[in-house]
């Protein structure tokens, strides 16, 4: 590892779960808007469904998600009423001509819906989307809110995805960002729900946390391994306390510096790696017959705001507080608060839309080029150029510039393609960025790099 090329790129940037990304989105787009870019979704067209629950009975410090703690289920259950409400609303706008193909619950914590109510969604959503029998149904879980009874109330759900949070085993790390998660816990939720068939347990790790270290990190994917997870996504932790005040409880302090960061990035890498797990994008990890492996090896994968995905449906749907959906013709989001969340389906006709981003092509074009970097590490010069015509030549100049300009051997131009290197792969966020024509306009700040 170079220390100085570490220190010289860590600079921050955004994640690209999408572009442009969200700090850009503004007020021109409205519910008016949304309705007709609903009505414009094409007969036969896939969608995926994103439901947001955001809420938690005890708030991680760590956590970057748009979710309130809560240690009473009446707010869940008014919440619940609205958003009920937006998948009707939704749903009679798009439903009839629209095949669901992927549905993920997240948070928040999903899990502490009560079992009644997780019937009660799944019916809604079958009584106004058709459902394909193949979709994935993902779902994010917290060990702590999980019994016997939600167990049964998931797989009556028709969950085919679980994802478990572990960020670190060592109690110490644990305390230091409110948490406390056992291995037993975890393994016990891992081998719940094995036994009612979900075919895909996928467990998140974390590094770059306060009082982290390489022996923690080793410990911690030493028994993510011996649960045999057939995914694993490693994220580095975002301190953006401007952001999330919650965060200012964590003390940066004993936070590690940028160069430890990457040791323990390249340390779980390396662990995993080397025990069979296939290296899907920058940040996942998947077994040999795991669909983001197979969709990886085959040049399928895909991003999106969940991450790296098989999803490749037409439309992505967002529903509940703050979510976000992507039209062909742009983005949409609801609104963070869940009070006003709750106002504006009352009162606005189902609906909470009040942001977003309407495409251009150079848009598009960008967005195409940045997902390719993203997932694939490379992209097709001719490729752009058939997708978007003379549109892509300035685009084209531009990769060429940054190749020609680039001393570290990180982006190059190779048979045609223009690639980022395995030197550069640490480090292909901040390549994408230079891609990125919004980012020196705004004034959003993002986590570093590395």
């Amino acid at each position: 590892m170079s220390e100085i090329l570490v220190e010289r790129l860590k600079k921050p940037t955004p994640r690209y779960t999408s572009y442009p990304t969200a700090p850009h989105f503004n007020e021109t787009v409205d519910k008016a808007r949304y309705r007709t870019w609903l009505r414009a979704l094409p007969a036969g067209s896939s969608v995926s469904l994103y439901i947001h629950i955001p809420f938690c009975d005890r708030l991680c410090w760590f956590c970057g998600c748009t979710t309130k703690q809560t240690r009473q289920y009446k707010p869940i259950e008014r919440y619940l009423e609205s958003l009920h409400e937006e998948i009707a609303t939704i749903g009679s706008l798009t439903g009839e001509r629209t095949l669901v193909t992927d549905l993920h619950l997240g948070g928040g914590s999903p899990t502490m819906l009560e079992p009644t109510d997780f019937s009660a969604l799944r019916s809604s959503i079958d009584r106004h989307f058709n459902v394909s029998p193949d979709a994935e149904i993902s779902i994010e879980m917290d060990p702590n809110d999980l019994n016997e009874e939600k167990y049964d109330a998931m797989a009556q759900f028709g969950v085919t995805r679980a994802s478990l949070g572990v960020q670190d085993f060592d109690p110490k790390v644990q305390a230091a960002i409110n948490r406390p998660q056992t291995f037993e816990q975890t393994r016990a939720v891992v081998d719940a729900m094995r036994r009612r068939g979900v075919r895909s347990v996928n467990l998140d790790m974390l590094y770059g946390l306060p009082h982290q270290a390489l022996e923690t990190v080793d410990d911690t994917v030493a028994k993510i391994l011996s649960l045999k997870p057939d995914r694993i996504a490693l994220f580095g932790y975002a301190h953006v306390p401007w952001m999330k005040k919650h965060q200012t409880m964590i003390d940066e302090t004993v936070l590690p510096d940028v160069e430890e960061r990457f040791r323990q990035a390249s340390r779980a890498a390396a662990l995993l790696t080397g025990n069979g797990y296939r290296r899907v994008g920058m940040d996942h990890f998947a077994r040999q017959h795991d669909a983001l492996s197979r969709a990886d090896s085959e040049g399928a994968l895909n991003r999106n705001f969940q991450g790296y995905t098989t999803d490749s449906a037409d439309a992505l749907i967002g529903l509940g507080a703050s979510s976000i959906g992507r039209l062909p013709q742009g983005y949409v989001q609801n609104t963070p608060s869940t009070h006003d969340y709750q106002r504006r389906v009352d009162t606005d006709a189902g609906l909470a839309v009040v942001r977003g981003l309407e495409l251009s092509q150079d848009d598009t074009m960008r967005g195409w080029l940045i997902e390719r970097l993203m997932c694939d590490f490379a992209f097709s010069g001719e490729e752009l150029k058939a997708r978007f015509g003379e549109a892509a030549d300035r685009l084209l100049e531009e990769a060429e510039a940054l190749a020609e300009a680039d001393e570290d051997d990180l982006f190059i131009k190779d048979a045609g393609k223009y690639r980022v290197t395995e030197c550069g792969r640490p480090y292909v966020r901040t390549i994408a960025a230079e891609f990125d024509r919004y980012l020196r306009k705004g004034t959003a700040r993002h986590s570093v790099s590395v």
